[in-house]
């Protein structure tokens, strides 16, 4: 009788499991993976891993929560081992009193293959274990040897990417050959692509040592040369933080694609470093949050360009300390090339500064949009090739040409950001109606410019003699960090000018730039004036000749220096040399 009861009992069991079983389906095919609530069959993922039996059996304790699958009757229970509809009841049932008796459940028998196991035998006292809240089973164990390991957590296509592992390592044999080996990835169709990227690497590779390189060779040489570089920038600069749920390799995979993009987008390669700063600076889940990003899409649409505010100052030397190498100031150099003579004296101290940092040039014509195509395409060609002699002229080892249709300020801005300075022709400083102002390209392309801006009036060649406006801001503090640099790496000489207008403490503010300049091993000399900063420059440039008016970009509110004009307009207008902005 005590039978029948317990009999009953499991019967009265099973109907609850079942029923938790149909919630489970359920809630999975809700959620769009329906196949996350089903066992793996074995037979696929041995054959998935090209797996094969190690040993013999040995009898261990295991923890339930890390059998993932079966030999035969995976398509009878959830992957939480809840009985389906078309498995027998009856036996489920028997199984379920049986452990209401002094033996318990007999060890059951299982492949493991790394972390996880599949059940040979025993699959109704698997089920019956989890049911009544056991934690563990005992069972013999057959280990089953593959390349790769199967973490707790494997889903159908997480089963898939491993296959595809798999046959990456059978392929390169790089499990063999590196033995911190980091390559784990998260989505279906990365190492068939990462085969294709060491496919390229092997035939430049058997170019260069003129020979047929086998594909492991070429597969470790590739790890080494070009993965393993990324992968240092990835984990010296701590990015997965900004990407919890991708891998190395995923950032790897995204900085070629966008790699590839942005070289059409702005004309040249931008390199690996700049381009993860880009992922991370437009896509970063921890710095960048989905409201903010949204919010800021809106805003570009209703906000007009003249009264955007630009990146916040500093943001180029903060890319500047990210760098792994940095060798100069000035690695790249965008310069703005049309058929003004402005243009080409804008060119010449671009070609200046390339020299002396041993730096690339990015020439970029824009021109609006125009009917006129067989006329403008021989305008453009002209062009590139007077920007094409001077730089070879020059001895200019790097640099290269591009066209671009739109207006030149927003062009200019956007391509900056994989640049560290941008020169332009000074051919309309900004007028001193507000009018006008709004309208004026220098003035959007100063704001927006997240790099330094150097305009040029007209022809100077040297940057020997420097006049830095110091007023003791955010963005002129960044100008004096330019001129340090300028002092000991150029041999620039320096004067320093303080205007006391709109200062409450200007002797504070010049102590600020000496105590700074201080550090440094170069040559300065300093002026506090009473008058505004483009008459006390002028009086300056009365007494001795000077090559550029170093200063920091606008101050105070958007619509400020639009309304009521600014000093960096001012001496735009009133100063007949470069000018190199900061913000």
């Amino acid at each position: 009788m005590m039978f029948k009861s317990s009999y009953k009992n499991a019967l009265d069991d099973y109907q609850r499991a079942r029923q938790s079983a149909e919630i489970q389906e359920l809630l999975a095919r809700l959620s769009g993976n329906p196949e996350d609530a089903a066992l793996l069959s074995y037979d696929e993922v041995r054959h998935q891993l090209q797996a094969t039996t190690k040993g013999s059996e040995q009898l261990a304790e295991i923890p339930l929560d890390a059998i993932v699958g079966s030999v035969n009757r995976y398509d009878d229970f959830t992957r939480k081992y809840l009985p389906k509809k078309n498995i027998d009841q009856g036996r489920w049932a028997r199984v379920m009193a049986s452990t209401q008796g002094l033996t318990g459940l007999p060890p059951i028998e299982v492949y493991q293959i790394g972390d996880v196991y599949f059940v040979n035998d025993g699959n109704h006292r698997v089920s019956v274990a989890r049911q009544i809240g056991n934690q563990s089973i005992q069972a013999y164990i057959t280990k089953v040897d593959t390349r790769v390991d199967l973490p707790l957590d494997i889903k159908p296509e997480g089963l898939i990417i491993k296959g595809e592992y798999v046959r990456f390592l059978e392929k390169t044999k790089l499990d063999l050959s590196v033995p911190d080996l980091d390559l784990n990835v998260t989505k279906p169709g990365a190492y068939p692509t990462l085969l294709e990227h060491i496919a390229v690497h092997r035939h430049y590779l058997g170019n260069d040592q003129q020979r047929e390189i086998p594909f492991p060779e070429a597969s470790e040489d590739w790890y080494k040369k070009v993965y393993r570089p990324v992968l240092d920038i990835i984990k010296g600069r701590d990015l997965l933080r900004d990407f919890p749920e991708r891998t190395s390799a995923d950032l790897y995979l995204w900085a070629a694609d966008h790699r590839a993009a942005l070289l059409d987008q702005v004309g040249w390669d931008i390199g690996t470093e700049a381009t993860l700063s880009d992922i991370t600076d437009r896509y970063s889940l921890i710095r960048i949050p989905r409201i903010r990003r949204a919010l800021q899409r809106f805003l570009d649409i209703i906000l007009p360009a003249i009264l955007e505010g630009g990146p916040p100052p500093g943001t180029w030397r903060d890319k500047l300390l990210h760098k792994t190498v940095l060798k100069s100031l000035f690695t790249d150099l965008i310069v703005a090339i049309d058929d003004s003579p402005n243009a080409w004296h804008a060119l010449e101290m671009a070609i200046m500064i390339a020299r002396t940092e041993n730096g690339q040039l990015h020439g970029v014509h824009v021109h609006p949009p125009t009917n006129q195509h067989d006329h403008q395409v021989q305008d453009h060609a002209l062009i590139k090739a007077k920007f094409e002699e001077k730089c070879q002229s020059a001895g200019i080892a790097r640099f290269e040409f591009r066209v671009a249709q739109g207006e030149i300020w927003k062009i200019l801005s956007e391509r900056s950001r994989f640049a560290d300075l941008v020169i332009v022709p000074l051919n309309h400083p900004p007028s001193d109606k507000p009018s006008a102002r709004r309208n004026s390209g220098i003035h959007s392309l100063i704001r927006s410019c997240p790099v330094p801006v150097m305009t040029v009036p007209g022809a100077t060649q040297t940057l020997q003699k420097v006049v830095l406006a110091y007023d003791g801001s955010l963005k002129s503090r960044e100008a004096l960090f330019v001129a340090a640099y300028l002092g000991t790496q150029m041999g620039s000489t320096l004067s320093v000018i303080v205007s006391q207008t709109g200062l409450t403490e200007p002797e504070k503010v010049l102590t600020e730039a000496r105590d700074y300049l201080n550090q440094f091993p170069m040559e300065v000399d300093y002026l506090l004036s009473s008058e505004d900063l483009s008459p006390a420059i002028s009086k300056l440039l009365e007494q001795a000749s000077y090559d550029l008016v170093l200063m920091g970009g606008y101050r105070g509110y958007t619509l400020i220096p639009i309304m009521f004009g600014s000093m960096v307009d001012q001496v735009l207008r009133e100063i007949p040399l470069p000018v190199l902005i900061c913000r």
